[in-house]
């Protein structure tokens, strides 16, 4: 990463369309390293769609995504070069039914970074251990919580040891009892200084570990500001409405 801008994420005048409907319109974001970013707003606004971008799970149409000073563009040839670095939690937590919660973890520094079995099982446990399910290891996904899945598909993402990662609406597949340990687990790696960008409803993260709050409605994002900022004087009506329908 360039020291001079010690930016992670920077887009410019991006935009993204499905077919006739612009999903985003002239997004324009910078994100720092270590920054803890929460993204907000009313379904179907496009939040999921704009971090899906940011590793190439979705193409854009115009404009300039840059992460880690690599540009992320339609056609790139080695999207996986991001992706590594890039890790990401999705809702669904799409954990290999046959596999154990330790051969979750493992496997892909077997085939992405090509690590041999025992320093892969390494990685594996301590981040097992940093999540708090290393007695987990040997069960498989099906005999776990939602919450406990969740936690296991964070264990694995970090265990590619990614710069930066992206939660996409992580407790929205939980039942409301086991939102907390998840939640939990994303504070602590808030607190370590990861650069973070979290789509999610919950309220009381993004004031507790955010540095900033995105507010995005219709495709665009209207408002950028502090966590106090945005919860004691948001400035844009739509973004008072959507606080006042979920606080």
């Amino acid at each position: 990463m360039n020291e001079a801008t010690n930016n992670s994420i920077v887009i410019e005048n991006m935009n993204k369309w499905y077919d006739d409907f612009q999903v985003l319109k002239d997004i324009n974001l910078t994100i720092k390293q270590g920054e803890r970013i929460v993204i907000c707003g009313p379904s179907g606004s496009g939040k999921s769609t704009l971090i899906r971008c940011l590793n190439h799970l979705e193409i854009y149409q115009e404009g300039k995504i840059t992460v880690n000073d690599v540009h992320v563009f339609n056609g790139m040839k080695n999207p996986e070069a991001i992706r590594v670095e890039v890790g990401m939690v999705f809702q669904s937590f799409n954990l290999f039914p046959h596999l154990t919660v330790l051969d979750n973890c493992i496997l892909p520094q077997l085939r992405v970074l090509g690590l041999d079995k025992v320093k892969a099982r390494e990685t594996a446990m301590t981040f097992l251990e940093r999540v708090k399910i290393p007695d987990q290891a040997d069960k498989y996904p099906a005999q776990l919580s939602g919450g406990q899945q969740q936690r296991v598909a964070i264990a694995r993402a970090l265990c590619m040891k990614p710069q930066i990662m992206l939660f996409d609406e992580p407790t929205s597949a939980l039942d409301p009892e086991m939102v907390n340990e998840v939640l939990d687990t994303m504070l602590e790696l808030a607190e370590s200084g990861m650069t973070m960008v979290c789509v999610t409803h919950e309220m009381g993260f993004a004031a507790k570990a955010a540095d900033r709050v995105i507010f995005m409605d219709a495709g665009q994002i209207i408002e950028d500001s502090t966590p106090t900022e945005f919860f004691e004087n948001p400035k844009h009506e739509r973004a008072k409405e959507f606080l006042g329908q979920i606080l």
